[in-house]
């Protein structure tokens, strides 16, 4: 597949120069009252052919370099119905003008509104659309600039998309996935100026997308629709640029579009925490993956704490080789050296105890990670849909982590340690997923089914050191012991995940049908760990368990869901009622030398299937959503053995663990008015879990023998372990709001936003080594947020941003009747204006202003970024800009986790202060002219996110 692919992906950087022959096709469109039809979507197909173009201001439409001599004619547009009309070239002919075209208007469109008279902003069902013609960009913007400017989406400081209050997902370029979709390759590269609309899909899946039969939650995907006029060309953007502290940066960008064909080059080489690739998306393949088998897992390339040295370079390629048949796919690559500093700040609060950790660390991690990713999408007749999707991917990685400790129990010193951890992994994995549906009949008849197999395998070796000096709690005055322990570990962890459903559905009436399901899913996991421990000498420390160890563990995770529904589809009202049941399975065993422990749980739920949506408009609609879920114990919790790297931190599994079963149920309210500038959607999502897996902490001295003095020592000992919650029930809501006012056609804009969430979580803990139950907290947590922006953009020359956000967490233990409270308020401010036609002068303010962290914690950073630039050259192809980035040099990372008997405050080093002078050169070229009409062209890769 790899080599077909690679091939595929060579053939067309071939053919870009290869000419047809020079015959044309034009023709011009009309309603039926005699009036021009402008921006419609022509297609040309044939089985030589397959062009696509829009009809201009005057209707007309023109197609050029047309080889075959009979050919489709296939004509759609908002508003009108569908055009189809089979031509034949006229014999010895150049140029074939084609009588005018009248379209129909259609008949009925309940799931469509079109505002202000031209598609500024369509409501489609489950879909925003909006166009980018009225947006005032400045020359040069990306796709993350034109989000920005959208109504109900966020774009955070990392890049990361927010609409309607949840995150987006993936992203589609013209319908399909492109790098996988990975939302910040396309956002933070892709030119706005060739974008023609932009779409926030509650997307559910691809059974959802053919049959409209929708089961589970929605997830946020943005799909980019490129201007047709610009699907015939190529455009380049080289950027390099070298600053203070040795801070480098070279991207480059090729991107090239033919008719039914595109294919684009990235490249990235930088020291400034900007990756060009996100590891960690998975993309849409033909069925959505569940559990964690043949999963990846970890990323390689996490965040942007401390500091990292990046290389990237990855390919995305599509091709229709007829309407019936495309093929598209992407291979990324990307290495990097990351260093992060970090400080935490631990309070652990049992009844009666209370424990503090000061604890410091300095971790390297060099990765490289591989992904590739293809799909195959064939409609063999007008009733068969089939979509192949094969993945692989190979992760190899080396951390080294050096830890200092310092811990006090009821203020009173206990121990310090310094530990230091080497490891290497690596990761292939591979898998494919399919689907074929079959539509038996024009009334609603339909058979879908879909499949998947994934299959991942981690080698890990790990070498770790640990030096504790104890002081002797019964005689202050003795001298501080050591114990000194070496372990080297070696781990080899082995999954798949393999799955399949099937869905059927019956017509009833015009609205109802029936609908049955069956679901299957199976997790398998094969696992072995090995552990030996020295001593200072390099001595292995014979007959310790907790050092000395050889496990093995095998058990899978089964699940099957059948359910029946029944789906009505109204003018007003849609709803799904009906129930399913889903029996589940956990079967296995996990072996010592001296121990053999079987796995063995059957459970069984009965879930509703409940959906319900009520259109008060076509601008206005509540929906109303329940799912249900099962989730296996992970290996760490489910596992009978301690395997710690040392005998003071042990982790203990449960061989006696049931499944999870997880109740969700959403709600979603929007009411928008476009036309007046105004946009308003809330939602609130709740959960319910039965038979939690939650945590048994325990902190005990206890007595281990020192193997370098032969002697017994007491120690502090902190033991983890796992229980099913079955008397209560955690649960949690949360939830959002956001109203958006445009003014002055989009000169003044104010957005008005917030939520709040409230969550109660169950633990144990402990202070005796022999008590496996502990004492109950109930932990409540309520967290709110708030903000405040605005938006001043009169012209595409000056845009002034200014916003404040507030968030307030609040968290109280049961058992401790302990309580935490944090605030932040966050003023900002963001800008740019054109000093001259050329010249542009850009900065982003922030303020932290932080309350309730821990000593050593608290930190109030001011961020200012600024940056002057020129352009130049002829078309302003040439770009140089001077930027600045954290003029005062307050960056910070400062964060708080709180559990049911823990908090942590931390704080990491992240990029500080640095300069930079960066060149950029842009190119663009295509068949219609370029975007700005003088081949110079703009837009193109941004530069790091500062």
């Amino acid at each position: 597949m790899m080599r077909i692919t690679f091939l595929l992906f060579c053939s067309m950087l071939l053919s870009w120069g290869a000419q047809g022959q020079t015959k044309s096709v034009q023709g011009m469109l009309k309603d039926d009252k005699i009036r021009v039809v402008a921006g419609a979507s022509v297609k040309l197909i044939s089985d030589q052919d397959s062009l696509v173009t829009s009809s201009s201001i005057a209707g007309i439409f023109i197609f050029n370099n047309v080889k075959a001599s009979k050919f489709k004619i296939s004509v759609s547009n908002l508003g009108f119905e569908r055009f189809e009309q089979e031509f034949t070239y006229p014999e010895g002919e150049n140029k074939y003008i084609i009588p005018s075209f009248t379209l129909k208007p259609a008949s009925e469109l309940l799931e469509e509104v079109v505002i202000d008279g031209v598609p500024t902003v369509v409501v489609k069902g489950d879909t925003l659309e909006y166009t980018m013609k009225d947006l005032k960009l400045r020359d040069g913007s990306v796709a993350e600039d034109a989000l920005k400017k959208l109504q109900g989406v966020e774009v955070d400081k990392d890049g990361n998309v927010t609409a309607q209050g949840e995150s987006v997902k993936r992203v589609r370029i013209n319908g399909k996935d492109f790098f996988g979709g990975d939302v910040k390759t396309a956002t933070q590269n892709l030119p706005a100026n060739i974008i023609e609309k932009m779409q926030i899909v509650d997307d559910y899946g691809d059974m959802a997308n053919i049959t409209g039969n929708k089961n589970g939650d929605s997830e946020k995907v943005l799909n980019i629709q490129i201007d047709p006029k610009y699907n015939q060309g190529h455009m380049t953007t080289l950027r390099a640029g070298y600053g203070t502290e040795d801070r480098y940066q070279a991207t480059g960008m090729w991107m090239g579009m033919r008719e039914g064909e595109q294919i684009s080059i990235l490249g990235n080489l930088n020291n400034t925490n900007a990756p060009l690739f996100d590891f960690n998306t998975t993309g849409g393949g033909a069925r959505r993956q569940q559990g964690g088998g043949g999963r990846r897992g970890g990323g390689m390339f996490g965040g942007s704490d401390g500091l990292t040295k990046l290389g990237s370079i990855g390919l995305n390629a599509r091709k229709d080789f007829s309407d019936k048949l495309t093929v598209y796919g992407s291979y990324s690559y990307s290495h990097s050296d990351n260093t992060t500093l970090s400080e935490q700040f631990q309070e652990i609060t049992l009844r009666g105890i209370t424990q503090n950790d000061s604890i410091k660390s300095n971790s390297n991690n060099i990765g490289a990670s591989h992904r590739f990713e293809a799909n195959l999408e064939w409609k063999p007749s007008t009733k068969d849909y089939i979509k192949i999707t094969p993945q692989f991917g190979f992760d190899d990685g080396d951390a080294n982590t050096v830890t200092n400790s310092i811990t006090f129990r009821n203020e009173e010193f206990n121990n310090s340690q310094d530990q230091s951890i080497f490891s290497n992994s690596t990761a292939p994995r591979y898998g494919i997923s399919g689907l074929y549906n079959r539509k038996l009949n024009e009334n609603g008849r339909n058979i879908f089914m879909n499949m998947n197999y994934n299959n991942a395998k981690t080698d890990k070796d790990q070498n770790a050191i640990l030096q504790r000096l104890l002081e002797d709690p019964n005689n202050a005055d003795a001298s501080l012991n050591s114990i000194y322990e070496k372990t080297i570990q070696e781990a080899k962890n082995k999954s798949w995940n393999a799955g399949g459903s099937l869905n059927y559905t019956e017509p009833l009436s015009k609205n109802g049908k029936l609908e049955f399901t069956y679901d299957f899913n199976k997790n398998k996991y094969d696992n072995s760990n090995q552990q030996k421990g020295y001593d200072r000498d390099e001595n292995e420390i014979l007959n310790d368990p907790k050092l000395n160890f050889d496990y093995n563990y095998d058990y899978s995770f089964t699940t099957h869901r059948v359910g029946a529904n029944y789906l009505y589809s109204g003018d007003k009202v849609t709803y799904s009622i009906g129930a399913a049941a889903q029996p589940s399975q956990l079967r296995g065993s996990a072996l010592s030398s001296d121990l053999s422990v079987p796995i063995h749980r059957n459970n069984l739920n009965w879930m509703p299937i409940a959906r319900f949506e009520y259109k008060f408009s076509r601008q206005s609609n509540i929906s109303l959503n329940y799912s249900g879920s099962t989730t296996e114990p992970s290996v760490t919790q489910i596992l009978p053995f301690d395997m710690s790297t040392n005998r003071t931190s042990i982790v203990m599994g449960n061989a006696n663990l049931n499944p999870e079963f997880n109740h969700q149920m959403n709600i979603r309210f929007r009411k928008n008015d476009f036309q007046k500038g105004n946009n308003f959607f809330a939602f609130v999502n709740a959960n319910l879990a039965e038979n939690k897996i939650v945590s048994l902490n325990k902190s005990y001295l206890g007595r281990l023998k020192n193997s370098n003095t032969g002697g017994v020592d007491t120690t502090l000992i902190s033991e983890t372990r796992y229980l099913n919650e079955s008397n209560d029930h955690p649960f949690g809501i949360s939830s959002f709001y956001h109203y958006g006012k445009s003014l002055k056609e989009k000169t003044y804009n104010i957005m008005l936003m917030g939520g709040i969430s409230y969550n109660k979580r169950i633990g144990y803990s402990s202070t005796d080594s022999l008590d496996n139950i502990g004492l109950k907290n109930v932990s409540r947590n309520i967290v709110f947020n708030q903000g405040l922006m605005f938006r001043y953009n009169p012209s595409e020359n000056l845009e002034i941003n200014p916003g404040v956000r507030y968030q307030y967490n609040h968290t109280e233990n049961s058992l401790t009747n302990r309580t935490t409270n944090i605030s932040s308020w966050t003023p900002t401010l963001i800008g740019s204006v054109n000093i001259t036609p050329t010249t542009i002068f850009g900065a982003d303010l922030s303020k932290q202003f932080n309350q309730g962290y821990g000593d050593g914690i608290n930190a109030n950073p001011f961020i200012i970024n600024t940056y002057v630039e020129q352009k130049f050259l002829k078309g302003q192809r040439g770009t140089v800009r001077l930027q600045a980035f954290d003029l005062l040099n307050e960056q910070t990372n400062v964060s708080r986790t709180v559990s049911e008997s823990m908090v942590v405050d931390s704080r990491t080093n992240r990029l500080g202060r640095y300069f930079m002078l960066l060149f950029t050169y842009k190119f663009q070229k295509f068949a219609l002219g370029s975007p700005t009409g003088d081949g110079g062209g703009h837009g193109g890769m941004r530069p790091p996110r500062m």
